[in-house]
């Protein structure tokens, strides 16, 4: 059988599963109180090296959906473990994408887009890669804002966009939080229209939006770090699509 039509046969399979015994995969998979959304809309993660060795396998069988992988990080840090997550997660029946993690202090936005495209960032029509994603929040420790003016921070971001697009065709997805994003960046409403928007807000019933994209909506939502999936020790960062299963799948192949 065709490798695509039986992951998808394989997916259609264990959702109707999942629908007849909710509340017990629900109590398995998951160790946390989510919100109503996340219980519904499709499932995923976002890992990186800091999760350590992942059974894929497990992890889909345990209803997750979807996965953002750690790639890169400025223009010369590759996640350790990226190399074995992406394809393992692609094996499993995950439909993945993979992210930077942004340092608007070292080096351009351009130069970080092209070593993210090249380093695990690109994207392919094939059911199952979901477009980049630029992950742009505080830092570890420093300046809040990366010691960039708004404009500076703006104009860094677009060109991280317009590298990235003209790289992979996709527009990138921006992860954020709304207070770093309204600080940072003066309350910008210029990616709205562009990207589509993945924010952090954890402990709440519905997460608060940056400017621009509150005329609109969110793509994906972390919801929490403290999840937890079999087939992962320790916790793992919960996220869910604004969508249905199919609607995550015209996502990752570009398509209406």
């Amino acid at each position: 059988m065709n490798k695509a039509i039986d992951q998808k046969l394989r997916r259609t399979w264990r959702k109707a599963i999942i629908l007849v015994a909710s509340a017990i995969l629900t109590a398995a998979a998951v160790a946390v109180a989510s919100p109503a959304q996340a219980q519904t809309q499709p499932a995923g993660i976002d890992v990186s090296h800091y999760q350590g060795s992942i059974n894929w396998n497990s992890v889909e069988n345990a209803g997750i959906d979807f996965a953002y992988i750690k790639a890169t990080e400025g223009t010369s840090y590759k996640d350790p473990r990226f190399n074995a997550n992406y394809p393992n997660a692609y094996h499993a029946g995950l439909i993945r994408g993979a992210y930077h993690f942004a340092r608007p202090n070292a080096s351009s936005g351009s130069s970080q887009a092209n070593y993210f495209a090249s380093n695990g960032g690109g994207w392919s029509r094939d059911d199952q890669t979901l477009p980049g994603v630029l992950d742009i929040e505080a830092p570890p420790s420093g300046a809040y804002c990366y010691g960039l003016s708004t404009t500076q921070m703006r104009n860094w971001v677009n060109s991280f966009y317009n590298t990235y697009k003209s790289r992979t065709g996709r527009d990138v997805v921006i992860y954020t939080t709304a207070s770093w994003w309204n600080t940072c960046t003066g309350s910008w409403t210029g990616m709205a229209s562009k990207s589509p928007l993945w924010v952090a807000h954890w402990g709440v019933s519905s997460p608060t939006l940056p400017a621009g994209w509150r005329n609109t909506t969110w793509t994906f939502w972390q919801y929490t770090s403290s999840g937890s999936v079999p087939g992962i020790s320790g916790n793992v960062d919960r996220n869910n699509f604004n969508g249905s299963q199919s609607r995550l799948l015209a996502l990752a192949n570009n398509t209406p």
